[in-house]
């Protein structure tokens, strides 16, 4: 029996830090790798610099002062150091900020049309993509018309994640998913994560303060402190990890009843050290 081949390497990080106004450094060296075709967790409570990490890719520390001082960030074998946002997005790499950000004044349809503005192959093609998108979230279908600001979280997060899927990406770099939506939502939101990636092949790097629902979707996780990683592996492996179940899932052990118990158990924490 032959061993499957190795999976290729997307987007590889590599010890970058990234300084904020000249003096605040927020990231202390951080790598990661992330595999085409998977999915990836970047995982860790809010301040981390799970946000910083995904706009030292994308490359939209700019606009907010920030910019990577050491390091090297690479998209498929090559820098992207010196390549803007939109030139990304045309290589594939297309960020879905945090917070849902839609076009309020435009419509749900509208909202997804400013998603192929990078395109040149057709309206055909594009109208093509349009009911692709509206195949794995027919709720948009449902609100086409609707005026994005007047629509639910969920719908607008679903409108984000559609218009990233308009400009046809390789990689979605999907920032805090979860954030403000009810838990049933938020299982639907990762359920289409997880159809987009099988279904067309969408590898995504999501950052995300939910643990516990992020690891049961991804393949591999990577868990940020202090603008550091202090652990990585895969989504199995980590969840079964006694500091991670402790810490980011809630699972306590067994027989620890005295806030002492709790202290000693911290210090025992391996990535503050």
């Amino acid at each position: 029996m032959l061993d499957a081949e190795p999976a290729e390497t997307l987007l590889e990080v590599n010890n970058i830090e990234v300084i904020y106004n000249h003096v605040i450094l927020v990231l202390k060296g951080v790598s990661l790798s992330v595999q085409k075709g998977g999915i990836t967790a970047l995982l860790g409570g809010n301040g981390a610099g799970k946000t910083t990490t995904l706009k030292a890719i994308s490359n939209l520390l700019h606009s907010e002062r920030g910019e990577v001082t050491k390091g090297s960030v690479s998209y498929q074998g090559k820098s992207v150091a010196k390549l803007d946002p939109s030139a990304l997005v045309k290589r594939g790499v297309v960020q879905v900020m945090e917070g849902r950000h839609c076009f309020e004044h435009l419509t749900i349809e509208e909202n997804l049309l400013t998603g192929a503005y990078t395109r040149r192959d057709g309206a055909a093609a594009i109208s093509a993509d349009l009911e692709l998108v509206y195949g794995y979230f027919p709720r948009l279908k449902e609100r086409r018309k609707s005026q994005a600001g007047y629509t639910s979280g969920g719908e607008q997060q679903m409108c984000a994640l559609g218009r990233a899927l308009m400009a046809r990406p390789k990689m979605i770099l999907l920032d805090e998913p979860s954030m403000g939506l009810a838990p049933q939502l938020v299982e639907e939101i990762f359920g289409i994560v997880k159809a987009l990636n099988e279904g067309e092949g969408v590898t995504f790097l999501l950052a995300e303060q939910n643990t516990n629902v992020a690891l049961r979707f991804a393949h591999y996780g990577y868990i940020l402190e202090g603008g550091r990683v202090v652990m990585d592996g895969p989504a199995e492996a980590l969840r079964e990890n006694p500091d991670v179940k402790e810490f980011y899932l809630g699972v306590g052990e067994e027989g620890r009843k005295s806030y002492r118990d709790v202290r000693s158990y911290r210090r025992r924490k391996r990535w503050l050290s």
